[in-house]
């Protein structure tokens, strides 16, 4: 354990644990954090090591018009502990292209200097080929993927805090059915990360009964020293297996039996649909059978529909009569003359306007809010 006469160890103590801005840590919190590592030190010591000997050196910026101060290190500064090593700015590197298209730009740019710097690391290595390497190398996502829903700049750091220290958190939230804004006591359990949204799972209020509250909805976030109530039995993962973000019809998985085009066949073959696939030839043609075990969600469902003609499903029952249901909507709808001009209209305007995708009306139900 380290000793408080150890005081170049304290100051590197100390920079972890100050969050970059629009995060900020008070002088009694980073007083407990560093007695949680080993450090004994008391509020005016703390205070002289921050003031006087770390803020000289570096971007520390102390929030002082209340009380107790706040510490934050400045967001944009090139500041890290520890030093990055090729695969991590390799690692960095992959992960900023993939977060793009995941994460807010509020949160991205919390993480901004981070990439900056694994940027500059491999631009650095021009000798050994490594900067070649991360200018021809790009993830790219599965699908369209919608923009990231913009969140109010301090709400990430907020909800972490909350989430990490079992705080309390008062938001105002604007309610999608109403649509208006009303103010909740938050008590965090989870957070989960879902295509181009996040949602924080908690209680609000008095109520015991679990929710989801989109971050992009919370429109102030106040972190609050109340200890959050704790959810006796909550497991994440049992809760999403549960059918929290994606509606199931049913508790169990079903067989999905369908008749693919080769090239599914050839995809699936690759990269399986379920542990429990399996994939036939069939008689006097060149499509397959295809069997596997999928839970009788809609997430399974949007993906049949999104290969159209290539599929041809047989089971489950309840997928078969949908599918048949949707196809004769979609005939009506087509079967009518469009009421559109498109010959004086810009490009963007050159079709109907189209209902809200599935995707979006079921991710709009898993939300569920306070009434």
């Amino acid at each position: 354990m380290a000793e408080a006469k150890d005081p170049l160890f304290r100051y590197l103590a100390l920079l972890q644990l100050i969050p970059r801005w629009p995060g900020r840590i008070s002088t009694p919190t980073l007083q407990e954090k560093l007695r949680d590592k080993g450090f004994e030190i008391d509020k005016r010591s703390l205070q002289r090591d921050l003031r006087d000997k770390l803020a000289r050196r570096f971007p520390i910026i102390c929030d002082d018009t209340e009380r107790p101060y706040r510490w934050s290190l400045d967001r944009d500064a090139a500041h890290g502990l520890p030093a990055l090593d090729t695969a991590s700015a390799l690692a960095l590197h992959l992960a900023e292209s993939h977060l793009n298209t995941l994460l807010p730009q509020s949160v991205l740019d919390q993480l901004n200097p981070h990439f900056r710097s694994a940027r500059d690391y491999l631009d650095g290595m021009e000798r050994n080929g490594l900067a070649h390497w991360a200018r021809r190398v790009r993830t790219l996502p599965n699908g369209k993927a919608l923009l990231p829903a913009p969140l109010q700049p301090a709400t990430w750091t907020q909800v972490c805090t909350a989430l990490l220290e079992r705080r309390q958190l008062r938001v105002d939230y604007l309610s999608r059915s109403k649509g208006e804004a009303r103010s909740l006591r938050i008590h965090p359990a989870g957070l989960v990360s879902r295509h181009s949204s996040s949602y924080l799972i908690g209680t609000a209020n008095d109520y015991d009964d679990l929710r989801q509250f989109a971050l992009h909805r919370i429109q102030r976030a106040e972190l609050l020293d109340e200890p959050a109530r704790e959810h006796d039995g909550f497991d994440i993962d049992r809760y999403i297996e549960g059918g929290a973000f994606a509606w199931r019809q049913a508790p169990h998985e079903v067989e999905l039996i369908a008749d693919v085009h080769p090239q599914i066949a050839w995809l699936l073959n690759e990269t399986p649909l379920s542990r429990q696939q399996s994939l036939e030839p069939l008689p006097d043609t060149d499509w397959q059978r295809l069997r596997a075990s999928v839970p009788l969600d809609q997430e399974t469902l949007w993906w049949i529909f999104g290969l159209n003609d290539n599929i041809r499903v047989h089971a489950p029952r309840e997928w078969v009569e949908e599918i048949g249901n949707r196809l004769e909507k979609l005939r009506a709808m087509y079967a009518e003359p469009s009421q559109c001009d498109t010959s004086r209209r810009g490009p963007m305007e050159n079709s109907p306007p189209a209902p809200a995708t599935e995707r979006q009306g079921a991710e709009a139900q898993t939300a569920e809010e306070m009434p």
